[in-house]
């Protein structure tokens, strides 16, 4: 994270942490369902390694990140996600988020990416799946990603730190592209069609590109799919107006084949 302090000018935020979780659970213990969405959320977080229980002793530079669910029903994929809260002050009156720089913009304006997409023969468009959460922060900057959790009202309170990038912090979006630019370069030569495309055809975690043949928009999928792939990242959410654009894509064995989509 590209911090513009040190870390040790952020003062004690565990205990705000605390009474949020608290506040949190008087709302979850009145809904089964969003309890359910919300535990099933912060376990994949760290069944995936995400995240990881540490055993804090209150020495060194912290700071906790309140946290809240927003449920979004119509989602198709996750309908609740947790949101990290950089922004809550510590008692020093600064928070992670008003320490940080916000990077910058790397990627191309997406009035410049539509233009060229609407000119495109044979277009489509995917998604990077969790593209925040494919990107590692440096090991001594978890302490700055703690958060607070329990099992019930009851049970003892459980300390984590986030290890990847995290939504909602200031830094993340350029943390998250420049990464992607990086990738594009790193990977230029074996992935000619792919990394040019990464570079300028890309917002946020979107991809909307094409190309005037077939065979060229065939070869460019599989070129990302498998530049991605070097990355530990996938790609999923395909959309397109050629039928081989998705149908291509069973050898992939994506989680989310049964929907895909055609463009009109």
């Amino acid at each position: 994270m590209p911090l513009k302090e040190d870390p040790s000018c952020l003062g004690e935020s565990r205990q705000t942490a605390i009474q949020r979780l608290n506040s949190l659970w008087k709302r979850l213990s009145r809904d089964k369902e969003y309890l359910s969405l919300y535990e099933k959320f912060l376990q994949e977080y760290e069944d995936l390694g995400h995240m990881r229980e540490i055993k804090a002793d209150g020495s060194g530079v912290s700071f906790y990140m309140p946290h809240h669910g927003v449920y979004r029903p119509e989602k198709s994929t996750t309908k609740m996600r947790t949101v990290f809260n950089a922004s809550s002050p510590s008692t020093s009156g600064k928070s992670l988020n008003s320490i940080q720089f916000n990077g910058g913009l790397v990627q191309e304006d997406l009035f410049s990416i539509m233009v060229r997409f609407r000119k495109h023969k044979y277009a489509f468009t995917t998604d990077i799946e969790k593209m925040f959460r494919m990107i590692n922060i440096h090991p001594e900057q978890t302490c700055l990603q703690r958060i607070l959790w329990k099992k019930g009202i009851g049970e003892p309170i459980k300390t984590y730190e986030l290890t990847t990038v995290t939504y909602g912090t200031v830094s993340a979006p350029y943390l998250a592209t420049r990464t992607l630019k990086q990738l594009a370069m790193d990977e230029a030569n074996n992935f000619p069609l792919a990394a040019p495309v990464l570079l300028s055809d890309c917002y946020m975690d979107d991809i909307l590109s094409g190309s005037e043949s077939i065979e060229e928009v065939i070869e460019l999928q599989h070129q990302l799919i498998e530049m991605f792939k070097t990355a530990g990242m996938q790609l999923h959410k395909w959309c397109g107006n050629l039928l081989e654009i998705t149908s291509n894509l069973q050898e992939y064995a994506f989680w989310s084949l049964r929907r895909l989509k055609h463009l009109e």
